[in-house]
């Protein structure tokens, strides 16, 4: 047991941030262009937006609210302190959770039942949004069965986390945590191993410029009535579009 342990708690950690780190530098350095989401958008987009809107909003919330537990875990266990704004946290955490899980799954629906984004789709499409599944589904199992969450993952993962990133791993605490809990840091870091191999490689270069950047203005100058009539022939003439 003390074997397995240390290979998920200890090796893991370390293979999975080492092949990340370079991972992601080569596939930036050679790849860059293909560095994005790969969005099948243009092939079918209701769907897509029942999937994706709630798959990300979720998923920032839960993104930040353990990125917060990590880098401030003293902050969060006096925020929690109070029962009511304890409670408020746990909740809404279950519900931006249960918000991941149904985008999630509309993702993988579509991806699977629509055969033009089949077409588009690969192997290790397929096997990280199974993965994701998995780990959704765990995590609303440990916020339903575990309570409190936020505050024992401040008190035990991070004091743990902060040791694998310090080269000096304590892992006593948390490979005395419930199997639920393991499965969910464990699987965690094969995700986060898998990042450079897979379309999860976009959350790395978001947009952020869009939100500055001045507003893109665009002058239409076809007949929008005949360009868009199917029975209009095709033609070689130069685009009239500014």
């Amino acid at each position: 047991m003390n074997t397995l342990n240390n290979f998920l708690f200890i090796a893991l950690p370390y293979v999975a941030l080492t092949v990340f780190l370079i991972g992601t530098i080569y596939r930036y350095k050679g790849t860059k262009f293909k560095f994005s989401s790969l969005s099948s958008q243009f092939l079918e987009g209701r769907k897509l937006f029942w999937g994706s809107v709630p798959f990300h909003w979720g998923l920032l919330f839960l993104f930040f609210g353990h990125l917060i537990a990590f880098l401030i875990p003293g902050t969060v266990i006096a925020w929690n302190s109070e029962p009511l704004r304890l409670i408020i946290l746990e909740v809404s955490g279950f519900i931006f959770g249960l918000s991941v899980l149904v985008g999630m799954l509309n993702l993988f629906i579509r991806r699977n039942t629509n055969v033009r984004i089949r077409v588009v789709t690969s192997k290790m499409d397929l096997i990280i949004e199974s993965l994701l599944i998995i780990q959704i589904i765990l995590g609303l199992w440990i916020a339903y069965g575990f309570r409190w969450g936020s505050s024992w993952f401040a008190a035990v993962l991070t004091p743990y986390l902060w040791s694998i990133f310090t080269l000096n791993p304590n892992i006593d605490a948390v490979s005395s945590m419930p199997l639920v809990i393991q499965l969910h840091v464990s699987l965690a870091f094969v995700i986060f191993l898998l990042i450079p191999f897979t379309r999860l490689v976009h959350l790395l270069v978001p947009p952020l410029h869009y939100i500055w950047r001045p507003y893109q203005k665009v002058i239409w100058y076809w007949d929008r009535k005949k360009v868009r009539d199917p029975k209009s022939p095709w033609t070689v003439t130069k685009s009239q579009n500014n």
